[in-house]
């Protein structure tokens, strides 16, 4: 498994890696290699990416009310436990969201459980990758809620309830929203992270029966990371997108 994913790797590098060694000295963010910016965090995120599209594209296709497949009852599985969690956060108008928390659950899943394949480091377990679902969550929830209420409503709500004090509450707030990203990054990177080194350090140590525990330990762990995550999202939708009445 670890030398097809080196070898798609090395394949993609070939294909892009000076273009995107170019665009990144441009940029002034040199790659540690040239010419071999992509590494296997980023081709397994590339490939989950592909292997979802493909998914629901086939899903589609092959939609049907009368004989559903397997694949449809397991994309109607999810898309039912995120349109549950979603209506419970968000109240009324959830629906514009669910592609985006369903996308947030699956990917992130997807990502923790790369770790279970033997010499599979899980791309989730680099600071790089949840920075980077944090950021576009961060800007995600954002742009709706500038979307929904208008610039001068949204920025109404980092003035705090008591409007006589708002010098004080505003930047508070203003902190607070940036210490999301932070929170977001952290608590996946470095749960992904301990279950990684501890699968690793116990197979070290008793090859074969403890190795299977931390296995299951990791898998549960991937299940709860990519859940936290994709409710954090749905609560800061919700305090974006609600107005002041609802409050």
């Amino acid at each position: 498994m670890l030398q097809l994913l080196n070898q798609l790797t090395a394949l993609l590098n070939h294909l892009f890696g000076w273009p995107l060694t170019n665009l990144m000295d441009k940029a002034g963010f040199p790659p540690a290699v040239a010419g071999a910016p992509i590494h296997n965090r980023l081709t397994l995120q590339l490939v989950i990416t592909v292997s979802l599209v493909l998914f629901f594209i086939y899903v589609r296709i092959r939609l049907s009310v009368e004989k559903p497949g397997k694949a449809q009852h397991l994309a109607e599985i999810v898309y039912e436990f995120v349109e549950g969690q979603a209506k419970e956060i968000i109240g009324h108008g959830y629906e514009p969201y669910l592609s985006y928390g369903t996308m947030i659950l699956v990917f992130i899943l997807l990502n923790n459980c790369m770790g279970l394949l033997p010499g599979i480091d899980t791309p989730t377990a680099s600071p790089v990758v949840p920075l980077g679902l944090a950021l576009l969550t961060f800007v995600y929830y954002n742009v709706h809620g500038l979307w929904q209420q208008g610039p001068w409503n949204y920025f109404k709500h980092f003035l705090g309830p008591v409007k006589v004090i708002w010098w004080f509450t505003f930047p508070l707030e203003i902190v607070s929203h940036l210490a999301r990203i932070l929170s977001l990054t952290v608590r996946l990177y470095a749960n992904m992270f301990a279950s990684d080194l501890l699968t690793l350090v116990f197979y070290s140590m008793v090859p074969m029966l403890f190795p299977i525990l931390f296995l299951g330990l990791h898998f549960l762990v991937a299940l709860i990371q990519c859940y936290v995550f994709m409710l954090l999202t749905f609560i800061y939708l919700a305090q974006a997108v609600s107005h002041e009445a609802d409050l």
